[in-house]
């Protein structure tokens, strides 16, 4: 877009100040030469011209004011009189009536008070105001273990972090922690882009100057962090750095860290063997880290752990209850809770252990990336019965401990059980090939084939003769037959009888064959009259 607005210029410049066509071919000539640095310009700039987002507000003693830049000077007295004036490449800027003001290497609010000064020379009994109208470009390049090495116009007010934090510009094997800026001065600086990330130390995270030649490094030498701190991971080396400054670099310790004994585990003058040094957190100031320590900062056992368990559904009082883990029996806490509401469904009362939710079964794993034809029926009734267990559930009898005060039943509870007691189920379930499918009142006086008359009897695709029940707590199939008692909650299954074949499906099939069949027929007797 820019380029097509110069372009524009140059030729509406050409048209006005000459009507040869000599200087409209000089016009175009030192176009086409313009047009080639310009593109070359675009080039640099495009890559971070929607990338680069530069801090918002300028701070007047850290900004230095430099050719580019543009000045809003405005007199008021009187009158009002305004200016906009360029920053020379001598540093300069022209005042009407003032004359030339020398802002070279002033930073902005040093070059608002010799504007001042220089004014009230001339203009007595008035108020000032400058300020930065526009801000200039600078040329930097990025180099080193980046994705593509180049060079960049910026605005002069971008950091460090403007660059660095850009995703499609730095690669991950970078090393943050030791960024060389070179200045077009040949002075050269190194910045640690990690600590003004983690401590905001914006001494590291510096203004990029115009001819700067910035080089990140690839990382090489690193260290381990380990444990109780809030951010353990692998950072990149530098000298002198002790254990101390590499704790405050991974945030500091956790609350449970054991700071009296840290770790640091280090290889050997033979870089094969390796060794440890233990020294307490007060020690880590003096002690210096070497490429490829390890620093493990462990935890102080057992500590701040939480004896609670949950209790969630039909009891007085739901919610979370402390415990004396592996004393605290299960009717304590159901008393605790102010015990069952009148609605609660004990048989279907479970108890949660999460250590057991928790535990991988390899042999179920397995089953599951298996064909049922690649199964043997033992497998098949292993990962059916696997599917069924709810993950975690401890056999536990409420009635039994609750109802027929069997107090060898009263399980002892460990931290983080969960204890979920449901709402009575009374209803038996009915799906499948019944004309009204859906739940209906529980009566333990009532058979499998009463629930089904009362749902409006078997539906015209039904297999009568293979209905089955699914026990509400088990999950277990079982045929009508074998069935003595239904439960509340219990499901009645009446399967379909698929459908035959459609006709035309059939006939198809079937002239198929007797086409088969006859081509076969034809080839035997053709082979047995030509042996004739």
């Amino acid at each position: 877009m820019r380029n097509t607005f110069l372009i524009e210029d140059i030729i509406e410049i050409g048209k006005r100040r000459s009507t040869s066509r000599c200087f409209l071919g000089i016009s175009i000539f030192f176009l086409l030469l313009s047009c080639s640095t310009l593109a070359q310009v675009q080039n640099l700039d495009e890559p971070l011209s929607k990338k680069v987002h530069p801090t918002g507000y300028i701070d007047p003693d850290n900004y230095v004011v430099g050719p580019g830049d543009s000045l809003f000077v405005l007199i008021k007295g009187l009158d009002e009189i305004a200016w906009k004036v360029n920053v020379s490449q001598e540093g300069t800027i022209y005042i009407p009536k003032v004359g030339e003001v020398n802002l070279k290497s002033l930073s902005l609010s040093e070059a608002k008070k010799k504007i001042e000064v220089s004014i009230k020379k001339f203009y007595k009994n008035v108020d000032i105001f400058v300020s930065l109208a526009e801000i200039r470009k600078i040329k930097v390049g990025l180099f080193g273990d980046v994705k593509k090495s180049s060079a960049f116009y910026l605005p002069a007010n971008t950091r460090l972090s403007d660059l660095v934090m850009n995703s499609e510009l730095i690669n991950p094997t970078a090393d943050l922690r030791n960024i060389k800026i070179v200045s077009d001065y040949n002075e050269t600086n190194y910045y640690d882009f990690v600590s003004f990330i983690r401590k905001n130390d914006k001494t590291q995270n510096p203004f990029l100057s115009e001819g700067d030649f910035i080089y990140v490094d690839k990382g090489d030498k690193t260290y381990v962090i380990l444990g109780s701190v809030k951010f353990p991971s692998s950072y990149n080396f530098k000298p002198n750095e002790t254990a101390y400054d590499a704790i405050n670099l991974a945030g500091g310790f956790l609350t449970k860290a054991k700071k009296d004994t840290l770790e640091i585990i280090r290889f050997a003058d033979d870089n094969k063997t390796q060794i440890s040094f233990f020294i307490s957190s007060d020690d880590s100031k003096k002690f210096q880290l070497q490429n490829k320590d390890k620093l493990v900062v462990r935890s102080i056992p057992e500590f701040l752990l939480d004896e609670i368990v949950s209790v969630e559904g039909f009891v007085r009082f739901p919610g979370v209850y402390k415990i004396k883990d592996g004393e605290t029996k299960l009717s304590e806490i159901i008393y605790s809770a102010g015990g069952f509401l009148p609605k609660a469904s004990l048989s279907d009362a479970s108890l949660f252990r999460r250590t057991l939710s928790d535990t991988t079964d390899g042999e179920y794993e397995r089953l599951k990336n298996i064909a049922r034809k690649d199964m043997t029926d033992d497998e098949y009734d292993y990962l059916k019965a696997k599917a069924r267990q709810p993950l975690g559930k401890v056999v536990v009898n409420f009635r039994d401990i609750f109802e027929k005060k069997i107090s060898k039943e009263d399980i002892v509870l460990r931290k983080n059980d969960a204890i979920f007691v449901p709402e009575k189920k009374d209803y038996i379930n009915l799906i499948g090939q019944v004309v009204q499918p859906g739940k209906v009142p529980f009566d333990k006086k009532l058979q499998v084939k009463d629930y089904i008359a009362l749902a409006g009897g078997f539906g015209w695709r039904a297999i009568e003769s293979d209905v089955r029940v699914v026990r509400a707590n088990s999950g277990e199939w079982i045929d009508e037959d074998d069935v003595e008692v239904l439960y509340p909650g219990d499901i009645i299954w009446i399967p379909e009888d698929p459908p035959p074949p459609k006709f035309w499906d059939f006939t198809k099939d079937a002239l198929f064959i007797i086409g088969q069949v006859a081509t076969v027929v034809t080839a035997a007797v053709a082979i047995i009259m030509s042996k004739r």
